[in-house]
């Protein structure tokens, strides 16, 4: 009986002291270093937006191909550069990091971006999810995810216009 009622005592201990891993956080090292690369990302810092990423961290826009960071800014830059307003939406964002099974550090964020065309002044409003990795407080892996159709029709309408006009002035020359 007394080796029952000692058995079961340490049992009850070894329970009470399991230490559960908390996997789930609103607030982190990580989420600042992703908040940061945002806000120069929206400010057209873009060194201070390229300085969250390890050298060979890898960027996937809404694709299983990999672009390298140098890639991804020249497409930013390019984004950008035909806007005259773009950032998120920081009233309705959530943003989380996770750690996941395989104790690799995750940070999510799902916002809406919204840009306005500097050449029609047509403001376009996107839902936006990125999926970042971090080792070691650096960006390796970013996932990005949004549908891009009415920007890419925009785009497109820009430079079917640009081309219409310089047709016309060839002609008018």
């Amino acid at each position: 009986m007394k080796k029952l009622f000692v058995l079961l005592l340490a049992v009850i201990l070894f329970i009470a002291c399991e230490k559960k891993t908390q996997r789930y956080f609103a607030e982190s090292a990580e989420i600042e270093t992703l908040k940061s690369g945002i806000k120069a990302y929206e400010t057209g810092n873009w060194d201070k937006w390229k300085s969250h990423f390890s050298d060979t961290a890898k960027v996937f826009v809404n694709s299983t191909k990999p672009l390298t960071i140098e890639k991804r800014l020249e497409g930013l830059k390019a984004m950008t550069s035909a806007m005259s307003t773009y950032g998120f939406n920081h009233d309705k964002e959530y943003i989380e990091m996770v750690l996941d099974k395989e104790d690799e550090t995750w940070v999510y964020y799902w916002a809406t971006h919204v840009g306005t065309f500097a050449a029609n002044k047509k403001e376009l409003t996107i839902p936006v999810h990125l999926a970042v990795q971090f080792v070691d407080g650096k960006i390796v892996e970013e996932h990005i995810y949004f549908d891009g159709t009415a920007m890419n029709s925009e785009f497109a309408a820009i430079a079917a216009a640009a081309a219409a006009e310089a047709a016309t002035e060839v002609l008018e020359n």
